[in-house]
């Protein structure tokens, strides 16, 4: 008889949880409990996934992961003639915040010269996403991704040997 009772006072709670204006079935999910809603917006919503191609001379291609977790994450630029990113696309393969991270870090670097693009740092993605300390590995690996794109690009941008001598 117990067991009966209890499947009715269960029956009921949830009723009652679904009858609730204030308790909208959103903020009861795992996703929107554990993450901040900025994180939860990129993650729903990302911002530049794709690639790009990675044997243009004017593309830049960062490949970085985290052995830890388990995060891997592609950030490619695209710069026009005067050294401007005018694109910029991810592909990563982890966590909520690690999507964020990189789907922010496309957002800020887009519209930016190649040396502005050097100052964004971890600490301003990981503030703008409200990141916790666990997660904070996510936004470094965004700037980390932005780095070796970045480095990736300027060694495309040097003269290979034969052309140098050539000249």
């Amino acid at each position: 008889m117990a067991a009966a009772g209890g499947g009715r006072l269960r029956r009921e709670a949830s009723a009652l949880l679904l009858r609730n204006p204030h308790l909208p079935a959103r903020q009861l999910s795992a996703p929107a409990r554990l993450y901040h809603k900025k994180v939860v917006d990129h993650y729903e919503n990302p911002r530049n996934v794709g690639s790009l191609d990675k044997t243009s001379k004017n593309v830049g291609t960062g490949l970085v992961g985290a052995p830890a977790c388990g995060d891997v994450m592609k950030l490619q630029i695209q710069v026009d003639e005067k050294g401007k990113i005018v694109d910029a696309r991810f592909k990563t393969f982890g966590c909520g915040s690690a999507i964020a991270s990189s789907s922010l870090a496309t957002e800020w670097v887009k519209g930016k010269t190649v040396e502005e693009a050097l100052t964004i740092k971890n600490t301003d993605i990981a503030k703008e996403l409200c990141l916790p300390p666990v997660k904070l590995h996510c936004s470094m690996l965004a700037e980390d991704a932005i780095k070796a794109a970045l480095a990736d690009y300027k060694l495309k941008q040097e003269p290979k040997k034969g052309e140098a001598e050539k000249k």
